[in-house]
C-alpha cells in the first residue's frame, strides 16, 4: 500500500498504543500526535479556573473557549510534543496526577469530545501524522488511511503503568494502578459518546508479551516498509 498520510492507532490505556505511534512517527518523520493530550489539556483549564470537573456544562463551555495545538518539540527536555494552551506551553503540566484522576470525566462529556474532535481534524489534516487515541478510526478520522487497535489485558496494562509511575519515583501500589485502570475501562468503554471499540476495518494487534520491536515490524509489514 502507498504510505498512509493519516495513520489512526487506537486502544485502551497502557496497551502499547503510544509507544508504537512515537516510532511509527520517527520512523516516518511524520508527527507523534496522542490526541489524549487534547482532553487533559481541557481538564487542566477546568482546574485552573476551578470549574468542577463534574459540571458538565461548565466543563463544555470552556472546551469551546479553549485552543490547544501539538507540534513537534521544540525542547529537548524528554517531550514528545509540545502542546499548547492558547499558546501557553503546557506540556508537561497536563501529566500532574489531578489532571490523570480527573481527564476521564471531562472526555465523556458530548460537547467536549465534539470540540475536541474538530481540533483534532485541524491538526491531523495538515496530513504526514500518526494520531493515537481511543476513537480515531471510529469518529475523527473514519477515512484514514491505515487504523491499527493495539489491547492487552488489564494485569498486563496495569503493570506497565505501574512500572512506568514507578520509574518516574511515584509511590503507587500496584492494586492502587489496576482499580484506577478497571474504572478507566469502564467510563472509556461505556460512554454514550464515541465509546472505546476496534473499527470495522482495523487490523487489530494483542500486545501481551510482545515487545515494540515486534508490533512496529507487523504495522511496517502492512504498510509495505
Amino acid at each position: 500500500m502507498p504510505i498512509p498520510s493519516i495513520i489512526a492507532i487506537d486502544g485502551p490505556a497502557a496497551s502499547g498504543k503510544s509507544t508504537l505511534a512515537e516510532t511509527l512517527a520517527a520512523q516516518l518523520g511524520y508527527l507523534y500526535f496522542d490526541t489524549g493530550v487534547m482532553y487533559r489539556a481541557v481538564t487542566l483549564a477546568a482546574l485552573r479556573h476551578f470549574v468542577p470537573v463534574e459540571n458538565e456544562e461548565a466543563v463544555s463551555e470552556l472546551a469551546e473557549e479553549i485552543e490547544i495545538d501539538v507540534h513537534s518539540p521544540t525542547i529537548k527536555d524528554g517531550r514528545k510534543n509540545d502542546i499548547m494552551l492558547d499558546g501557553e506551553d503546557v506540556t508537561w503540566q497536563i501529566i500532574q496526577p489531578e489532571v490523570e484522576a480527573n481527564v476521564s470525566i471531562a472526555a465523556s462529556y458530548r460537547r467536549v469530545r465534539k470540540e475536541m474532535t474538530d481540533q483534532q481534524r485541524r491538526i491531523g489534516n495538515r496530513g504526514r501524522v500518526v494520531m493515537v487515541g481511543r476513537d480515531i478510526g471510529t469518529v475523527v478520522f473514519p477515512n484514514a488511511d491505515l487504523k491499527i487497535y493495539l489491547d492487552a489485558s488489564c494485569n498486563e496494562r496495569a503493570r506497565r503503568r505501574y512500572e512506568e509511575r514507578r520509574a518516574r519515583g511515584e509511590d503507587v501500589k500496584f492494586d492502587d494502578v489496576i482499580a484506577g485502570m478497571q474504572k478507566r475501562d469502564q467510563i472509556d468503554s461505556s460512554r454514550e459518546i464515541a465509546p472505546l471499540r476496534a473499527a470495522a476495518d482495523a487490523i487489530v494487534i494483542q500486545t501481551d508479551g510482545l515487545g515494540i520491536d515486534a508490533i512496529v515490524q507487523q504495522v511496517l509489514q502492512v504498510i509495505g516498509i
